[in-house]
């Protein structure tokens, strides 16, 4: 029996790969995974293109009961973990392998894209941004996106800010919340550049001082900015373009 984790894109059903919508239709089980990000299409939609049910996984469930569902499946069946983005986009998919492996359970990974490579869309060069930040909804207390930030720009790096999300509740942070978070945290008015629907057809992106976007509308999510670095000539011209 195998455990398949797949990465199934970042925008709808069409996303996933040939390779991944052949395992997903060998599956007797399917879950997906729907706290650390959240697909432009409803679950109705995968069912449809996939042919199969869909167990909505969330948070608890895998973190805490794995075991007695995911893992318990995958020792009886073909099973099917799908990932919003790809695969390994956030550290608890890695310790869900983990532990499936130590139960003797075979794990097959089927990679797609990610949030953190749809970046490069914005003309930033992918090999020039520092360590990665998330800001939480509570963060009055929070300071480690900011200190990221400070590092990062003191190397001359690009930070991207990771936005909290809640799709169970349909909660989803904004652009120009995570500025509104910032503007008390950083010095400066720094250039900015925000992302919506990144992955899409149509995705969003918009750049200027944080002043300026913060006033900006983004009304797709989820949603993700970035503050760069030093520029390069041919950054800079790629951002003229938004």
């Amino acid at each position: 029996m195998v455990l398949y984790m797949i990465g199934i894109g970042l925008s709808d059903e069409k996303d996933i790969s040939v390779r991944g919508l052949e395992a997903v239709r060998a599956c007797e089980s399917v879950y997906l995974e729907n706290y650390t990000s959240a697909l432009q299409c409803s679950v109705d939609k995968l069912e449809m293109l996939y042919g199969k049910e869909i167990i909505i996984a969330d948070r608890e469930m895998v973190e805490k009961r794995a075991e007695e569902t995911i893992l318990e499946d995958s020792g009886l069946r073909d099973t099917a973990f799908l990932v919003i983005g790809d695969v390994f986009g956030a550290t608890t998919h890695l310790d869900l392998m983990m532990r499936a492996k130590k139960l003797g359970i075979e794990v097959k990974v089927i990679n797609n894209a990610s949030i953190l490579t749809a970046v490069g869309m914005t003309g930033l060069e992918l090999y020039k941004f520092g360590k990665v930040t998330s800001i939480p909804f509570d963060n009055k207390d929070i300071d480690t996106p900011s200190k990221v930030y400070e590092m990062n720009s003191k190397n001359g790096l690009h930070t991207l800010f990771l936005l909290d999300l809640d799709p169970k509740k349909e909660r989803f942070m904004s652009v120009n919340d995570a500025l509104i978070y910032l503007s008390d945290k950083i010095h400066g008015d720094p250039l900015c550049v925000g992302c919506a629907g990144l992955g899409s057809s149509d995705p969003v992106i918009r750049v200027g001082k944080a002043s300026e976007l913060v006033k900006s509308e983004f009304s797709r999510f989820p949603q993700c900015l970035i503050i760069p670095g030093e520029l390069h000539f041919m950054e800079e011209e790629a951002l003229g373009n938004f």
